[in-house]
């Protein structure tokens, strides 16, 4: 069963590594942990999810950084179904600096507590997200957008600004 508007978002644990803007980007620092609830409680945020690689999802999300802003949103969170290493170096190539945290759902538990995971065994890639955005507001999702087709219609950050 997929998370909902109402839901408590699930308590996990992600792993990312926090922006320095002096680190080389041949650096190759130990992720920390990202816990959901304690980095949430009491914010606004948007949590996204991308498969594999983004050429739109997470530009749109760095881009509408500042709407987002505007409109209460405090934290924009990108996971995926990789390690923190990885998504360190996704930050590093998509430049997202301070705007996006890139953190790694590694073993997909978050992923599979949000009822939002994927088998693309078939493709070569295995247990992989879904691509979605989710709202919370105190922990409490205010809005869910998955997306049943190729693009970013119902979770790009024009859809989520859209819904705030």
């Amino acid at each position: 069963m997929s998370i909902k508007v109402g839901d408590i978002i699930p308590d996990g644990v992600l792993q990312y590594v926090p922006f320095d803007p002096k680190e080389d980007i041949t650096a190759c620092p130990r992720p920390i942990h990202y816990k959901v609830h304690e980095k949430l409680k009491g914010k606004k945020a948007v949590i996204f999810a991308i498969p594999a690689c983004s050429e739109t999802h997470v530009p749109g999300f760095i881009s509408a950084r500042e709407a987002l802003e505007s409109k209460g949103i405090s934290e924009v969170v990108c996971i995926s179904v990789m390690d923190g290493f990885v998504m360190n170096a996704f930050a590093k190539a998509y430049k997202a600096g301070d705007k996006v945290i890139m953190a790694g759902d590694g073993s997909h538990a978050f992923t599979d507590a949000l009822g939002l995971a994927q088998d693309l065994t078939k493709n070569g890639m295995g247990i992989r997200s879904k691509r979605f955005a989710i709202v919370v507001d105190d922990l409490v999702v205010k809005y869910v957008g998955v997306e049943t087709a190729p693009g970013v219609s119902s979770s790009g950050a024009e859809a989520v600004l859209s819904k705030l």
